[in-house]
């Protein structure tokens, strides 16, 4: 067994040298993990939902949430670049606003994606019941175990998974746009074309214009994710610029993908046919008399709970392992095997997942419905603490910047004031609003939580000084 790595020196990353991470994830790794991240089973499956309270006018709820999260990962991409090494993005967060910051960040983080993993076994358990007599909650760990394993073989081996989970996806979103365009343009429909839909229905907008940016407040979540990609960036043997220009293209790909199924579907099926809890996807598919459409969307959603699984378990294994290298969790934590793999932070995380899907077997209705509550408003409160950081850091990314780009710096604070605007006022929706009000102040309460915990650790500042290498 190979010993603990010394942490008496850490690097400006934060990470020691003897335990740094592999670089074998490829390009196209993280390419495919940054799309992965986003294209979820929230868009297969969730969007249902925001399309029966919103209404055809959900393409511009999508739209804007879409623009928001854009702008957010087009600051991560520029600290990318001009702060190359730092690993975790929420370690940006740390570098623009200091310790407390990348403390807080970080684990909150780790707890919505622990949380996260346990929704997405459950889903992908109860889809897989419909083929497999077993109880749900052992599908589930079956699952866990599945992606774990997964995970523990070594980087490339999730970098392989994640490549094809997410090529199913995009392939899916692809063919479904040419099957629903084709039928809504009245190339395969037998009435000519569709796009009535989406106004005849009681209109563009029939809940009105405020129920648009209310459901920002709900499609936000299912655009989350792309930043995974800037944190399996550090395992990759491109240049950080390299992967901080793709990801920037990416996420504009993608939110068109998102932006032009929404509008598909609305116009292929009228909104009012739609039902929470069900794929409109399904229902889209069928009414273009796609045969199997039913078993096809179970097939497709499937891969993508699996792809957030997986995700799940890498980006939580490896947020823990950044906190640990950089004296904020244990430093046992700290250690790689001969495949550069952080085994123990990988079973650590993996763990707290299992307890979760349990919590949901045998207290769905409290302690995990607190769980999953608790994390509704994070990664909104994470892109925030990001946005300030991005601020911070202003001269340092000016100067990191081409040449050529410097005169679009002007733009530079108002853009980023902009987004955090916008991001603030999500949350106050969220406050305001009987059903969001939970979740938002369960988050609030998350946040205190993870405060208190920084609070204590620095009373032991010494520990953590030693553990800097100061």
């Amino acid at each position: 067994m190979r010993k603990k790595h010394s942490m008496n020196h850490i690097d400006d990353a934060g990470i020691a040298p003897a335990a740094k991470l592999s670089k074998s994830l490829r390009s196209r790794h993280v390419m495919m993990i940054a799309i992965g991240g986003i294209v979820g089973a929230g868009l297969f499956v969730g969007s249902s939902a925001a399309i029966e309270s919103i209404g055809p006018a959900v393409v511009l709820s999508y739209l804007l949430a879409g623009l928001i999260v854009m702008m957010v990962m087009r600051m991560l991409s520029e600290m990318a670049a001009a702060t190359p090494g730092v690993g975790s993005f929420t370690e940006y967060i740390r570098l623009g606003l200091g310790d407390w910051a990348g403390f807080l960040s970080g684990w909150l983080y780790w707890y919505f994606w622990v949380v996260v993993i346990a929704v997405e076994a459950i889903a992908g358990a109860s889809l897989l019941h419909e083929w497999i007599a077993l109880p749900v909650w052992q599908l589930g760990l079956i699952l866990m175990l599945l992606l774990t394993i997964v995970n523990l073989l070594s980087p490339r081996s999730f970098g392989e998974f994640e490549f094809w989970f997410s090529a199913i996806k995009v392939s899916a979103i692809g063919i479904f746009i040419m099957i629903a365009g084709a039928y809504a343009l009245g190339l395969t429909s037998p009435t000519g074309q569709t796009f009535a839909n989406i106004y005849s229905h009681g209109g563009f907008a029939p809940f009105g214009w405020s129920a648009v940016l209310a459901g920002i407040t709900t499609v936000v979540f299912s655009l989350c994710g792309a930043e995974i990609a800037t944190v399996a960036a550090a395992e990759s043997n491109a240049s950080t610029q390299v992967m901080s220009r793709m990801t920037s293209t990416i996420i504009v790909r993608i939110l068109l993908f998102y932006v032009l199924s929404i509008l598909l579907l609305v116009a292929v099926v009228p909104w009012t046919q739609i039902h929470a809890g069900s794929s409109p996807f399904a229902l889209a598919l069928t009414r273009t008399h796609v045969p199997g459409a039913s078993l096809i969307m179970n097939f497709i959603v499937l891969t993508a709970v699996l792809s957030c699984l997986n995700s799940g378990v890498y980006v939580t294994s490896r947020v823990l392992f950044t906190l640990a290298a950089r004296g904020d969790a244990s430093q046992s934590i700290v250690v790689l095997n001969e495949r550069g793999v952080p085994t123990r932070s990988i079973l650590i995380s993996s763990a707290f997942g299992y307890v979760a899907v349990m919590l949901s077997v045998f207290s769905p209705q409290r302690v995990f419905a607190f769980l999953v509550n608790a994390s509704g408003a994070l990664m909104i409160i994470i892109y925030l603490l990001a946005c300030f950081a991005h601020i911070r850091l202003r001269r340092r990314i000016e100067r990191a910047a081409p040449e050529r780009l410097r005169v679009k710096m002007w733009l530079f604070p108002w853009l980023s004031w902009l987004t955090i605007a916008s991001m603030v006022a999500v949350l106050v929706a969220m406050a305001t609003n009987g059903e969001l009000a939970t979740q938002f102040y369960g988050s609030v309460l998350c946040v205190f939580v993870v405060a208190l915990a920084y609070c204590s650790v620095r009373l032991r500042g010494p520990t953590r000084a030693e553990a800097r290498g100061h």
